[in-house]
């Protein structure tokens, strides 16, 4: 009988060797990520930057310098207008962010201190101290009476104390205008001390921003709690100052 040919087994090449499960059975294969990159939310300072870009369309917003004019002018007469929170916010925005300009919100900001405390001296000259209501109630009242007899004698310092000092600043305002202390003398005054204070909170605002540069939200917070506190100081010291004053002539006589 012919014989049949025999068959030569041929062996695969990896035969022999241990076959590995496969790893996530049942998973969808994970890709493994590019060299250098994280997954979200995994490095550093992610979570200060998901507030960057709403802050930085804020700061470069064609209104955000008209609206800061607008609330320190109107800050002149309405105590509760944070107008030196915000002159100071915008001060450390700029410093983090770049926007807007320190050297465009410095004088905007004095700008609109100026123009509030002048429109405030002509009311106290057109007025008086007496006309409406809030005139003669609560705390303006008292820096009113506090105010009246010094105004003439020693206006430079007390225009330019109020101006850190909401309800003092409303008070030596209007007292200027009406006790008829000049123009020429309260103008130039007003715009030392608008121009000082402009420096002064854009100032803390620019440090606190150049210190967190990095986290442009917590150095805003920051630096307005800063502010905040020390116009509180301000006011205290001032105010202690003052009834100090007040209580050395009736102990003389």
């Amino acid at each position: 009988m012919p014989s049949r040919p025999r068959r030569v087994a041929t062996m695969s090449p990896d035969a022999g060797q241990p076959r590995v499960p496969p790893r996530n059975p049942g998973r969808v294969a994970v890709r493994a990520s590019a060299p250098g990159r994280h997954p979200p939310f995994t490095r550093p300072g992610d979570a200060e930057r998901v507030s960057e870009p709403w802050m930085t369309e804020l700061a470069a917003s064609p209104w955000l310098l008209p609206a800061l004019f607008a609330l320190v002018v109107a800050d002149a007469f309405v105590v509760v207008l944070p107008s030196e929170t915000l002159v100071v916010a915008l001060g450390s925005l700029a410093e983090s962010t770049g926007s807007p300009s320190l050297w465009a919100v410095i004088p905007i900001a004095a700008l609109g201190a100026v123009i509030g405390d002048s429109a405030l001296f002509r009311l106290g000259r057109r007025v008086g101290l007496d006309r409406w209501g809030w005139m003669r109630r609560g705390r303006v009242r008292a820096a009113l009476d506090r105010t009246r007899a010094t105004v003439r004698s020693r206006p430079a310092v007390l225009v330019f104390t109020a101006r850190y000092i909401p309800f003092a600043r409303i008070a030596v305002n209007l007292t200027a205008g009406a006790s008829g202390l000049a123009s020429r003398r309260f103008l130039p005054l007003s715009i030392a001390a608008g121009i000082g204070w402009a420096f002064y909170n854009v100032g803390i605002g620019a440090a606190f921003g150049a210190l967190l540069r990095d986290q442009p939200l917590l150095a805003v917070g920051c630096s307005v709690v800063v502010a905040i506190v020390v116009g509180f100081t301000i006011d205290s010291i001032v105010s202690r100052w003052s009834r100090r004053r007040d209580a050395a002539p009736r102990s003389t006589g």
